[in-house]
């Protein structure tokens, strides 16, 4: 990134970019984004901008009217820049890009591990919490041609396969020997096919370079022997598999933007709230249940803007059972700040609620019942982003404004944080239901299998000898259940950290 912040027209700065691929961001004299740009040759592109106004077109001649300022992000491949740009044009939303509004995602290759034949499919979203995912990546061409190849060499299936069960336990991967599977058995145990899909895995993590460089041989042979046509199909199959293997960093999880933008952020957020002074910690909290089982909570916490992910909090709701946001955010909120105060620990300067008027005052509301003084509180309810006070007060802040943009990254942060934790509990949950599925196996010993283990992942890496040990287990059971628990094989999720 560009260093050395003295004053400089925007054409000035320009000269000074590198000659790299990167990411591009100009703001106007309020310092809002107003647009966002990639490109291969950072210093070439910004150049172009200040052209003899005759040669601009008369969209960038009036959005360069605005511009008072410009920086950038250099980045290593065209393949981050693009990521990049789509990320930070969906975080700022300049109004001069119209690209990426569509809140657009990338392509993703999704590999559902608990199904018994697991298929490979591309996905935008990740809508399933228990399935592995693998991008994203911004060439869903590549991504395709990759996954066909790899259909044919490691004999997975894809999302568009029926595997029907055989009587004896096997699978049937497809209704003839089609040309997808070739030299691969068509009809497989699931520890076979789990190997195949292992395999695979191992392929999209970046651990199987060995397949690109035969690709690469055989591409050279074939230019060597004159023929272009499978020289080529090779040369497009290598650049496919690179592509879908290409490690590039995770911006989602990266904040490539100066400090300064958030300390303007943070002015113009006190200036809107009222507030005497820039908020230099916050901490939000959210809600997160399925149709009122499983409820959890969140809170995250940053400072100057910035993610403290060792402040962050998960709280399991204590209180009650059911669906009532209100109680459970009065709840999480009242021990949240009932440990501080016992602590001696400051307040945050900016207490935020995902959530409208209701969950305020149920947050408000904890205050009063431990008899402490509240800080600064505020809702930002998803209808239309509107900030929420205590005494009712809504105050609707432009699109743009960048104390807005602000809460929404903080309120987004605290909403993945509870739905993670939410997905964690039910995958545990779902894993430790297996032994449900253990013929023979009643409550008592199921429950002195987890007391003496503590967790189906530590169940599953116990040999014979150990599980004989239990009591209420004997050789004989702690064969079967072991031989049970190879046959389910499958990864359970770490235990969350950090809960309260």
């Amino acid at each position: 990134m560009q260093t050395g912040r003295e004053e400089l027209s925007p054409k000035a700065r320009a000269r000074r970019a590198p000659r790299a691929p990167g990411v591009y961001l100009m703001r106007d004299a309020a310092g809002l984004v107003v647009y966002v740009g990639k490109a291969k040759d950072l210093k070439r592109r910004l150049a172009s901008y200040f052209a003899p106004r005759i040669r601009l077109t008369p969209k960038v001649a009036a959005m360069m009217d605005t511009v008072h300022d410009l920086e950038w992000h250099e980045v290593r491949t065209e393949t981050e820049s693009l990521l990049l740009e789509g990320r930070l044009i969906k975080r700022w939303r300049p109004r001069w890009n119209i690209l990426f509004r569509d809140d657009k995602q990338f392509p993703q290759i999704r590999v559902d591990l608990q199904d018994p034949v697991p298929r490979f499919r591309i996905v935008r979203a990740r809508t399933s919490e228990t399935a592995r995912h693998y991008g994203p990546f911004p060439h869903q061409r590549a991504v395709r041609r990759a996954l066909n190849e790899m259909r044919t060499k490691f004999g997975i299936l894809l999302g568009d396969a029926a595997p029907e069960r055989l009587p004896d336990g096997r699978w049937r991967l497809y209704s003839g020997a089609r040309a997808e599977i070739q030299r691969h058995a068509n009809e497989v145990t699931e520890e076979e096919y789990r190997k195949r899909v292992d395999d695979a895995c191992a392929f999209l993590d970046g651990k199987a370079a060995e397949w690109a460089e035969a690709v690469e041989a055989e591409m050279r042979a074939a230019a060597e022997a004159r023929d272009y046509e499978k020289a080529a199909d090779m040369r497009d199959l290598l650049d496919a598999l690179r592509r879908t293997t290409e490690k590039s960093r995770r911006f989602l999880r990266e904040n490539p933007l100066p400090r300064r933008d958030e300390a303007a952020a943070l002015a113009a957020l006190a200036a809107a709230l009222g507030l005497e002074r820039a908020p230099a910690t916050a901490e939000c909290f959210d809600i997160s249940h399925i149709s009122g089982t499983l409820a959890v909570a969140s809170m995250v916490r940053f400072i100057d803007g910035q993610a403290d992910k060792s402040g962050y909090r998960r709280f399991r709701i204590r209180s009650f059972e059911g669906n009532d946001d209100f109680r459970a955010m009065q709840e999480v909120v009242g021990r949240r700040y009932t440990r501080l105060h016992e602590e001696h620990r400051a307040f945050p300067e900016l207490v935020i609620i995902d959530g409208g008027l209701g969950q305020v005052h149920a947050a408000l509301a904890a205050f009063k019942e431990h008899d402490l003084a509240p800080p600064p509180l505020i809702g930002l309810a998803k209808r239309e982003e509107t900030v929420v006070f205590p005494d009712g007060r809504e105050l609707k802040l432009p699109r743009h404004d960048a104390g807005l943009a602000l809460l929404m990254r903080i309120r987004d942060e605290a909403h993945r944080f509870a739905n993670d934790f939410n997905a964690e509990l039910r995958t545990r949950k779902l894993r430790e239901s297996v032994l449900d599925e253990m013929p023979g196996l009643g409550p008592a010993r199921r429950k002195a299998l987890l007391e003496a283990f503590g967790s189906i992942q530590a169940l599953r890496k116990a040999t014979k000898a150990e599980i004989a040990e239990v009591p209420g287990f004997g050789e004989a059971t702690a064969r079967e259940l072991r031989k049970f628990l190879d046959m389910r094989k499958r990864r359970d999720p770490e235990d969350p950290e950090g809960t309260d």
